[in-house]
């Protein structure tokens, strides 16, 4: 995707990477620019434990905010300027975040509506590990905002929709006041479309798709009485993204791209990897069972046909369903498979004596009883697998 022409006149040079660079996207605000990155830079020097840099990035401002903000990146160490030639949030974002050598990327809106005290708690949960993105929410419990009814209305109504029809977990999508870890926003980008408002729509929605863990902080937020948005062109854009990523995913386009640029299978996906070696495995559970069944009697033949399926099965779910090439975890992986033995036999079992009560003793009473108990185990393990013993591939991005 092609990135707007853009103009560095100044970086800062330091003398290692930061530890944080934040990005604030700017579109004719010389009103407020210099004397908001002055309070943010001097927050940041005296109050804030990470080393940080501060990336003003210019949207084509058609007044003097451009060389003010030239002037702050001359002048201010720990500031640096960037203009683009088209507007668009997004479009700004992506351009500083693509080549940025910070370990964690952020950006927060100019007018500095959320308090600067939650910037802390926004990125910690990223350096830890804990979390692949967060985000300030001024619609979970806890969060304290200022602002005006038809705004306040707006967002609700907002965040409600796209909770219905993308069925996503953040409570707040449009708050100016996210950060994400560095190479998890570079593996994100390529999956985002949208270049302006929808941006943090999208990112948000790309990220959970991915498997991703989005971190949700309750700010302080106090709204901008002289804000530049337009809100009906804002509202209209997002309806638009809202549509399309629906669109997409009611055709499966959303997931594969998600996988696409991941490398990992998403639950559809794996659902259907899981099936194919499910069909497999029972035909040779069942070609099993027919041979020990004349020797061994019918509960036995069905242990040991399943025994024997079962290691088979856990192997192939490893390296197939689930992507797992990585050293033999022992504990989890040897847990699951007990467990999913055990299930997979405690259903076929039942489902044979039940057979048995009810006087049906042919050989094909007893396959049909194993291949519906098997269907029912196999959404049991599928499950098993997926939260408990590949937990860790649910979230490739995070380890690299």
């Amino acid at each position: 995707m092609a990135i707007a022409e853009t103009v560095t006149p100044i970086q800062v040079r330091l003398s290692r990477p930061p530890d944080v660079e934040i990005v604030v996207p700017v579109y004719n605000e010389e009103a407020v620019l210099e004397a908001n990155v002055r309070k943010l830079r001097a927050y940041l020097d005296h109050q804030f434990p990470f080393s940080a840099l501060i990336s003003i990035a210019d949207n084509a401002s058609t007044d003097h905010t451009w060389p003010i903000a030239a002037a702050l990146a001359a002048t201010m160490p720990g500031v640096q300027a960037v203009r683009l030639g088209d507007k668009g949030r997004g479009r700004a974002l992506r351009a500083v975040w693509t080549v940025s050598r910070a370990q964690v990327v952020a950006y927060m809106d100019v007018d500095l509506a959320t308090d600067l005290d939650a910037l802390l708690p926004l990125v910690a949960p990223l350096f830890s590990g804990h979390s692949d993105l967060a985000i300030g929410t001024r619609l979970a419990a806890g969060a304290r905002v200022v602002r005006g009814t038809k705004r306040e209305l707006i967002s609700r109504c907002y965040n409600v929709l796209i909770r219905a029809l993308l069925r996503n977990r953040f409570t707040d999508a449009q708050c100016g006041f996210k950060a994400a870890r560095a190479e998890v926003a570079r593996d994100l980008l390529p999956l985002v479309s949208n270049e302006e408002w929808f941006f943090d729509t999208e990112l948000l929605v790309r990220a959970e798709q991915s498997g991703m863990r989005i971190h949700e902080v309750p700010v302080d937020w106090v709204d901008d009485l002289d804000s530049r948005v337009d809100v009906l062109h804002t509202a209209l854009e997002d309806l638009r993204g809202v549509c399309r990523l629906l669109a997409e995913f009611v055709m499966g386009r959303g997931r594969d791209r998600a996988q696409s640029v991941t490398g990992h299978p998403m639950a559809g996906t794996q659902l259907a990897r899981f099936a194919s070696i499910g069909v497999i495995s029972t035909v040779v559970d069942l070609g099993l069972f027919l041979l020990f069944r004349p020797t061994l009697g019918t509960m036995a033949a069905n242990a040991v046909a399943l025994a024997l399926c079962s290691i088979a099965n856990m192997g192939a779910n490893r390296r197939i369903t689930f992507s797992d090439r990585g050293p033999f975890r022992r504990r989890d992986q040897l847990l699951g498979g007990l467990a999913a033995f055990a299930t997979s036999l405690a259903l076929t079992s039942l489902a044979l004596l039940t057979v048995a009560g009810i006087g049906e003793s042919s050989v094909t009473a007893d396959l049909i009883a194993i291949i519906v108990a098997n269907g029912a185990a196999a959404l049991v393990r599928f499950v098993l697998l997926r939260a408990w013993v590949f937990r860790k591939n649910r979230h490739p991005l995070r380890r690299r």
